[in-house]
């Protein structure tokens, strides 16, 4: 009796916590479904009281608006040049920068990754001045050069502290057998340290993806070129001074909003791995 008692107490309790999660699953799920409902819309639908419901004409033309007259495929393009360079530059130098300062005894290893993480300290926004005036002097504004400089170096911060706890997770007696065998230092780094380092490299390339792909304030000030406009910024420009269609900005939301969920998808679980073995060994 005891035992029954029990499992309905483990059952009602495992009852009441699936209930909890399917209701916040609900609450974070449905801006992403209203948001692709009310691209389907017009402006008639959506101001007229039909903001929350289906739509009642599934306008498929403001996706085409927005591709064409909106140049959000231009757009689009150019955000996949900028976050891909970004990412494969920035996971390059966190990857070999991270090996270096754990891996190798040189007296500054502990000051650079100091130097490094205070770089998380510093708001992205609180130096847009200075990178203007830098750029300018550099001659690179209304380049794609203007973005991923910046996004590269404060991509280097959060990758280094992620990817060094990793790291230091690595057994140093694959490296030594590996020496042993006759290995160089690039033998070792790219045969046998890099395959391992696969889980937080894909830690570091999404928050890179994500802070790069979003970014708007940088991307606003050192672009000026109408074709050079990442997505945040070319959205935005597609609002009228005076009537704004708001159908095909929304299609382009939705647009810029599929890549994340496509890439984050299959790579939660080696994020959240990842994050977990950087919390235990921090």
């Amino acid at each position: 009796m005891e035992q029954v008692k029990n499992r309905k107490k483990i059952s009602a309790k495992s009852l009441i916590l699936i209930t909890i999660l399917i209701i916040i699953a609900v609450i974070q799920l449905y801006p992403l479904i209203w948001l692709v409902l009310v691209s389907f819309k017009n402006n008639t639908e959506i101001f007229g009281g039909n903001v929350l419901g289906l739509p009642k004409v599934w306008k498929l033309s403001n996706y085409t608006s927005a591709l064409t007259s909106g140049n959000v495929g231009i757009y689009f393009l150019n955000s996949v040049i900028v976050t891909t360079t970004t990412i494969i530059v920035s996971s390059v130098l966190i990857a070999t920068s991270s090996y270096a300062i754990t891996r190798m005894n040189w007296k500054y290893s502990k000051l650079t990754l100091v130097i490094f993480l205070l770089g998380m300290m510093v708001p992205i926004h609180s130096t847009l001045l200075p990178l203007f005036l830098i750029l300018r002097k550099m001659h690179i504004l209304n380049t794609y050069l203007s973005l991923i400089i910046p996004y590269v170096a404060f991509a280097l911060p959060m990758g280094i502290f992620v990817m060094t706890s990793f790291l230091e997770g690595i057994p140093r007696e694959l490296e030594e057998a590996a020496c042993i065998d006759g290995c160089n230092i690039y033998q070792i780094f790219f045969k046998i340290v890099l395959p391992l380092l696969r889980p937080s490299l894909s830690t570091v390339a999404i928050f890179t993806y994500l802070s790069s792909w979003n970014e708007l304030m940088f991307a606003n000030t050192f672009l000026n070129n109408p074709k050079l406009k990442t997505l945040p910024v070319g959205i935005m420009s597609m609002a009228g001074q005076h009537a704004t269609e708001w159908g095909p900005i929304l299609a382009g939301l939705v647009i810029a909003t599929l890549p994340t969920i496509l890439i984050y998808i299959p790579l939660s679980n080696q994020v959240q791995k990842s994050l977990m073995a950087g919390a235990i060994k921090g």
